[in-house]
């Protein structure tokens, strides 16, 4: 299934012209013959005016491109996720840029189909932007930044980029006295876009092993030349602000970090407050919605979906936070909570589920007679069997997940909102797996499928929305094949999850989890 075009159009005018067309005819002056009448129009759904209104809101806030639903294909497995990744990478032609939070110590395999294209291909150029303390973490051993610098020194930095973002909340005593692992919790590059030509997939998996094996989450491609450069254009942009991957033989590591002079921010651990400003002037114009279309085209009746890309980069703004996800998440949201949305349904998932205040009052508001919430059990969450801190990160969640259902419970939400818990197997045995799916679908009132989606690299918890810079895409689809393909989504996930009751969370999870998940809760 595909889902994508990028041509901008006025309000919602596509997307409710089937609906209000009204057939005409011309009568016939025969004698006693009444005139032919045309048959009436399919009534506008329910839904249409609330729908309107919702991009109306959106157009003003981010964004557009209007696309046809086949130009999006949704991926369901790890292992097709992976094969589509290389497919793309060794057929692009001129350009390969990947976002990610990093890059597997052992992914030699992806890093040769990279080295593979470059030479392949002569004008082909390849930008990786990851985070520059998970993508050093296991440093001196072999990391993220290890396994790219002999990239940058086979092809010159001309044709291979690879750039480092830093969060300018970690600085001073914190960036001193906080170990490495735990000072990940001050803020992360947490984009997952990997672009191809003119194709780019939104996801939320990073790229080692597990997420291309057994860690579960959900991958769109985007197969249109516009909206693919708008992600480009994003990732471009944090590069420019973010340190560069050198190779470096004289260091253990065997790479060097540097900030380039042509580089339009000062570094963030030195002048955070410098680096904000810079960062806000060049990231402001990229979420504004666009004054003219994307291309030439108005919208046409081919046009069935329409995407909003809507960012989170609130630790880079200086003053005002001009961050359009949690804004634009809280709209679509705020439509169930409309008496005429009372036949809707929701779902709503998170593999780290701490779910943001504003969002739990939005749903918890809702009218809807159906939505679930889908999250990780203890053992298909990654931590699982962790040693230190992060082994209690697991049951922590859980006691999480345990007072959210708890007040659902108490605003007697109970028959209409359950919370389902996804298990396949236990992660660290055989046929084990994780979980670390996130995103949401709405259905209209009255239909079974899809109509909204967001797909990205968000888990919508405190952390998402003041510490991590994050990507996602809002797509809005009246296209029926496309809604059913969004159903199958929701299916594959749901299969292997298990409702879950109140009596079914205790709070014995002892002290220290109890703590920990005080102390900590803005960085879950």
């Amino acid at each position: 299934m595909l889902l994508l075009a990028s041509s901008r159009s006025s309000g919602l005018r596509t997307f409710t012209r089937s609906c209000n067309c009204l057939a005409r005819t011309r009568p016939h002056r025969l004698l006693h013959t009444a005139p032919p009448t045309a048959p009436p129009p399919p009534p506008a759904p329910v839904y249409a005016s609330a729908l309107a209104g919702l991009t109306s809101d959106l157009d003003k806030l981010a964004p557009r491109f209007d696309i046809d639903a086949r130009q999006i294909r949704i991926l369901k497995a790890p292992d097709d996720f992976y094969s589509v990744l290389k497919e793309k990478i060794l057929n692009a032609k001129y350009r390969v840029f990947l976002s990610t939070l990093y890059i597997g110590a052992s992914e030699h395999e992806l890093i040769e189909t990279l080295r593979q294209a470059l030479q392949n291909q002569p004008g082909l150029r390849v930008s990786v932007l990851s985070d520059a303390l998970r993508g050093t973490r296991e440093s001196p051993r072999a990391s993220c930044a290890s396994l790219l610098a002999p990239l940058v020194e086979e092809f010159g930095e001309d044709r291979v980029e690879v750039r480092m973002y830093h969060s300018p909340i970690l600085t001073g005593w914190r960036k001193k006295l906080i170990p490495a692992r735990l000072n990940e919790g001050w803020g992360l590059q947490h984009m997952k876009l990997y672009g191809f030509d003119d194709e780019v997939i939104l996801s939320g998996a990073n790229l080692s092993t597990d997420y291309f094996t057994n860690r579960q989450d959900r991958y769109h491609m985007f197969s249109n030349k516009n909206i693919t450069d708008y992600y480009a254009r994003i990732q471009q942009t944090i590069s420019q602000i973010s340190y560069r991957v050198l190779p470096d033989k004289t260091s253990e590591q065997g790479y060097k970090l540097i900030w380039p002079a042509s580089n339009p921010a000062p570094q963030p651990t030195e002048r955070p407050r410098e680096f904000k400003a810079s960062a806000s002037a060049l990231l402001v114009p990229l979420l504004r919605p666009s004054q003219q279309p994307e291309d030439g085209n108005a919208g046409t009746e081919s046009t069935d979906t329409v995407v909003y890309p809507l960012g989170q980069f609130t630790p880079l703004f200086h003053e005002v936070d001009t961050s359009t996800e949690i804004v634009g998440l809280s709209k679509v949201l705020q439509l169930l909570a409309r008496q005429d949305f009372s036949e809707a349904s929701w779902t709503f998932t998170a593999g780290y589920f701490n779910i943001h205040p504003t969002l739990k009052s939005i749903l918890l508001a809702s009218t809807s007679k159906q939505g679930s919430i889908i999250t990780a059990h203890p053992h298909a969450n990654g931590f699982f069997g962790s040693a230190g801190i992060s082994g209690n990160l697991p049951p922590g969640y859980t006691l999480l997940a345990g007072r959210f259902l708890a007040d659902v419970y108490a605003a007697g939400k109970q028959n209409s909102i359950i919370l389902k818990e996804w298990k396949r197997g236990v992660v660290g045995e055989k046929d084990g797996w994780t979980y670390h799916a996130k995103g949401i679908w709405v259905n209209m009132p009255g239909e079974h499928n899809p109509s909204i989606t967001l797909i990205g690299s968000s888990n919508y918890t405190r952390r998402s929305y003041s510490l991590d810079i994050e990507m996602n895409a809002l797509v809005i689809t009246r296209s029926e094949q496309m809604k059913e393909a969004l159903r199958e989504e929701v299916q594959n996930l749901e299969s292997f999850t298990s409702p879950k009751k109140l009596k079914d969370f205790k709070e014995d999870v002892g002290w220290r989890v109890k703590f920990l998940v005080w102390l900590f809760e803005k960085q879950l």
